[in-house]
């Protein structure tokens, strides 16, 4: 842990982290996952872990409701409204585009937790985040204002945390990865991860799978983030974009746009371990990962970490689709 961050606690720590014979023998790897879709918060997530730091920072800075931004199914989203419950603050969800024909999946849960919704319509979405965090000061009101993904280097230095607690799961199983996969979209868990390593002595790879952005934009936040998070962490270092490793080649039909790759990887994941990923984050990571094995861009019998960030609710979202695939 970084003791030196404060942290309000929200999450079942540490996360699984587990082999997948099955999917292993299938693709002719070895593959482990580690269950960050286990963090216990209104049915887990990566942003659990972010939300630790931010919610400790929040109070410290006496706010009284927390204020994010995210699309229609956010995961980010719904694990605020679940930290801002649990923290008995306010919630605000500024969600992107209009309300959904049918309430499933995270909408549903942002209900139950009782966030209250923003809806941003035709107009940019930050654009309506900046102007609900303005009305509720003009209230009277104190919001700590979350951005897209909690990305920021406090809730980057939970992802810093978290490899460490890799580390220590990896050397208790006699385990050395050569790659960590995941789903990559705001940069903070990427920049978290890349800063861990460091400070972790991890050589494994650390390859974001772009879920939404061209490779370059994603890079350069990442670097930037990253150099944010180790100077909060007291291990200054610079950065740079070249130094990270993201894949933009999955993008498909865009954001949260299922198609067949992401289909298929999960319902493989699914029918072979059990295990279920999300057709906008963890199943376009997955589908990147079956892609690189079948290439040999990852080649046969390497050992590959894939850092499982969430997202179950969203599944329920597409559920004709899912059936009719």
């Amino acid at each position: 842990m970084l003791p030196h961050l404060p942290r309000f606690a929200l999450a079942h720590l540490p996360t699984p982290l587990e082999p997948l014979p099955r999917l292993s023998h299938l693709l002719g790897v070895q593959l482990w996952v580690k269950r960050d879709d286990q963090t216990g918060l209104a049915l887990g997530g990566n942003k659990t872990r972010k939300l630790e730091y931010l919610v400790a920072e929040a109070l410290a800075q006496d706010a009284d409701s927390l204020v994010t931004v995210g699309a229609v199914q956010s995961n980010h989203c719904r694990q605020t409204a679940a930290a801002a419950a649990r923290a008995g603050l306010r919630c605000v969800l500024v969600l992107r585009g209009q309300p959904p024909a049918e309430t499933t999946g995270n909408v549903l849960l942002d209900h139950l937790l009782n966030a209250e919704l923003r809806w941003a319509g035709d107009r940019p979405r930050d654009e309506v985040f900046h102007e609900v965090v303005a009305a509720e000061r003009a209230a009277g009101r104190r919001p700590y204002p979350i951005p897209l993904g909690g990305s920021t280097s406090t809730g980057a230095a939970a992802y810093a945390d978290a490899v460490l607690e890799l580390k220590d799961q990896l050397d208790a199983q006699g385990a050395a990865p050569s790659r960590i996969v995941f789903a990559s979209s705001s940069a903070g868990t990427q920049a978290g991860l890349v800063v861990g390593a460091q400070l972790a002595g991890l050589t494994a790879e650390v390859l974001g799978i772009s879920v939404d952005l061209p490779a370059a934009p994603l890079r350069a936040r990442v670097a930037e983030l990253a150099t944010e998070t180790a100077g909060r962490l007291g291990a200054p270092r610079t950065y740079l974009a070249d130094e990270i490793l993201v894949n933009a080649d999955y993008l498909g039909g865009g954001y949260a746009v299922m198609g067949a790759p992401e289909r298929e990887a999960i319902q493989l994941f699914a029918r072979s371990e059990g295990l279920l990923v999300d057709p906008v984050y963890t199943g376009r990571a997955a589908a990147g990962l079956l892609d690189l094995i079948r290439r040999g861009a990852i080649q046969p019998g390497e050992t590959v970490l894939f850092w499982h960030t969430g997202g179950t609710p969203a599944l329920f979202a597409y559920a004709e689709q899912l059936i009719k695939g």
